[in-house]
């Protein structure tokens, strides 16, 4: 649970996570902290601090760290050519400052705290870098047009053999009986996110092997924040239970792929923004759904970075295939669910695979919501039944959705050019580093056919 009070009081919210820290630190009860950050795809990053060290680093300059790791692709190669860290600048020094109200006790090291990081420059101001910066760019773009985000995200991983192979045969989603067959690790799955992420509930999924966590629906920066632990914590419970968690989007092809569903919802004053009228959905929530229905092909990249990633997007495979809205129907990428609790109703994406970041998942979104908003456009009425042979396609390559996102600037301008840029290009490198590979596949179809 959080170690620090829920408040709204901006100097209590200031003074309160101090205060909490300092008596766990006193009492002895944390003896170190880990000081966490994102990488650019979304991997843990950070550093293990002596509890004696940790609070007045934490709230004077922070912790250094090498810019360089805020530009590496997939296998942690540096990619050059960024706009904002090169070889030319040198890849100096940048600090992760604890945000002190995410400090959580890290469930499977007694008396350590792991504490969620904002990526500062030498001269204090945000790295635009950071992803997590990047989402908070956004919210204060929300903000400036009266509006707060809540986001209820739903992860889908596999557990796996170590050696990449499936734990089960059996495909049946929600089934208790093959949750059972993934006893003990799905139970200390249950009580590991449950202590450390806002955990509404894990299922078995439509793999062998898959299951979903689901998060409860709260502050879209918490419920990036969560996401990132989640994924952190799912893999160090499946190492210690010698299987493998994984969250590649597509790892079998013969199989179900692992989405990142994001379910949104704006607010005002507290009070819920997207209550339907008539029946049907207010002037605000059809303004959303028109900007992500406009930019999805452009922000598609940013819950889709790997190649892999473009391989969810096929017919009948419960993930999107094309730019459609409807109403709870899961062949379409946006999703309308309107309730009778105006607090219920809210929109939501699932063109997100599970290998993404979920803080560019989350600003990418977001941000096509502030563009529709702004633009104060209607969609095309929504369509029904089944929606894979209708609408655009979504980006069918990493290549093609790179290509989309730098044509933009709409989306580029609310979430920072120069971050878009970066990440377009740790993106490219990806799609460079898989097209100079000759596969298997190619080697059996072509080596005798030729």
């Amino acid at each position: 649970m959080t170690l620090a009070a829920d408040t709204t009081n901006s100097d209590t919210a200031t003074e309160e996570p101090v205060r909490a820290v300092s008596e766990r630190l006193a009492d002895g009860s944390l003896t170190e902290i880990e000081v966490a950050w994102s990488d650019p795809l979304g991997h843990a990053q950070g550093k293990r601090i002596p509890a004696a060290q940790f609070l007045d680093r934490a709230q004077g300059s922070g912790f250094a760290f090498c810019e360089a790791s805020l530009g590496w692709n997939a296998d942690g190669t540096v990619v050059d050519g960024l706009r904002l860290t090169n070889w030319a600048g040198g890849y100096p020094d940048v600090y992760a400052v604890p945000d002190l109200s995410t400090l959580r006790e890290l469930p499977w090291r007694p008396g350590v705290g792991h504490v969620v990081s904002d990526i500062v420059t030498h001269d204090r101001t945000p790295s635009l870098l950071d992803p997590r910066a990047v989402l908070r760019r956004v919210l204060d773009r929300l903000a400036a047009l009266g509006y707060t985000a809540k986001v209820g995200v739903e992860l889908e991983f596999y557990l796996l053999n170590p050696d990449g192979t499936a734990l089960q045969d059996d495909i049946h989603a929600y089934s208790l009986e093959n949750a059972n067959a993934l006893d003990p690790v799905l139970s200390d799955l249950y009580d590991t996110l449950g202590a450390f992420t806002r955990l509404e509930g894990i299922q078995s999924e439509y793999g062998p092997g898959q299951v979903e966590a689901n998060l409860v629906y709260t502050d879209a920066l918490e419920a990036a924040d969560d996401s990132a632990r989640l994924k952190y914590a799912a893999k160090e419970v499946a190492r210690r239970h010698g299987t493998l968690a994984s969250f590649m989007a597509k790892p079998f092809t013969e199989h179900s792929g692992s989405s990142a569903h994001l379910h949104i919802s704006l607010w005002r004053e507290e009070e819920p923004a997207f209550a339907e009228v008539d029946g049907t959905e207010n002037d605000l929530a059809q303004f959303a759904i028109a900007g992500l229905l406009e930019h999805l092909p452009s922000i598609t990249l940013f819950g889709a970075h790997s190649v892999n990633a473009y391989r969810r997007f096929v017919p009948d495979s419960f993930a999107p295939a094309t730019v459609t809205w409807s109403r709870d129907n899961r062949s379409a990428a946006v999703r309308s669910l309107l309730d009778q609790d105006p607090r219920a109703t809210r929109i939501e994406l699932r063109t997100g695979g599970s290998d993404a970041n979920p803080y560019w998942l989350v600003a990418s979104a977001l941000a096509a919501v502030v563009a529709g908003i702004e633009a104060g456009r209607r969609p095309e009425p929504a369509l029904a039944g089944n929606l894979y042979g209708s609408g655009t396609p979504l980006p069918d390559s990493l290549a093609v959705a790179v290509a989309l996102t730098t044509q933009d600037d709409t989306i580029a301008e609310i979430l920072g050019r120069d971050s878009v840029a970066d990440f377009a290009t740790i993106a490219r490198s990806e799609w460079a580093a898989y097209s100079g590979q000759v596969t298997d596949w190619e080697r059996r179809r072509y080596l005798g056919a030729s």
